[in-house]
């Protein structure tokens, strides 16, 4: 009987103590690197100020995903990233789903205010070899330019989009 009463209070001492487990698995420096962008936005194409749409970023799972739901300012587009940090590799990802069927899949860290990531390299129907590198910066006043470049080596061949997010 004893070892029986033993074994209870082990086992109701261990549930318990697994209940105020109160740890954080994605609290790190690392994991908070891309806080910046999260909130709800109204974007602006930077090129010409007109809208470019809106986004919502949370922080999910238990502060491990930034998630993005993007809605373009016209003809009906959107899409969804998930962001997170890879504790393995050491670096961000971030997979870019849109209802037109693209996706997109990123990696790299944050360099001072910036957080950089780019895609492997691909080929186009050109034969030549591209990067897509988008990069994020945390402006003083609270926004966040967003510059998508496509890259052939080091040179920039092309702006897919630059855009600067405002806090609604």
């Amino acid at each position: 009987m004893k070892k029986l009463c033993l074994a209870l209070i082990f086992f109701a001492s261990f549930f318990v103590n697994a209940q105020n487990d109160n740890s954080c698995t994605c609290c790190s420096p690392e994991h908070s690197a891309f806080d910046f962008w999260i909130g709800e936005w109204d974007v602006i194409d930077s090129n010409n100020g007109t809208a470019a749409g809106k986004s919502k970023i949370s922080k999910e799972e238990g502060d491990c995903v930034i998630r993005e739901n993007w809605t373009s300012a016209s003809s009906g587009f959107t899409g969804t990233s998930l962001n997170f940090f890879n504790t393995t590799t050491k670096q961000w990802e971030q997979l870019w789903v849109d209802n037109a069927g693209t996706y997109l899949k990123l990696k790299g860290n944050r360099i001072g205010n910036q957080m950089i990531l780019s895609s492997d390299e691909f080929t186009k129907e050109d034969g030549k070899n591209y990067v897509n590198r988008i990069t994020w910066t945390k402006n003083d006043d609270g926004t966040v330019r967003q510059l998508w470049e496509i890259l052939q080596g080091n040179e920039v061949v092309n702006t897919a989009f630059d855009g600067l997010y405002k806090k609604e």
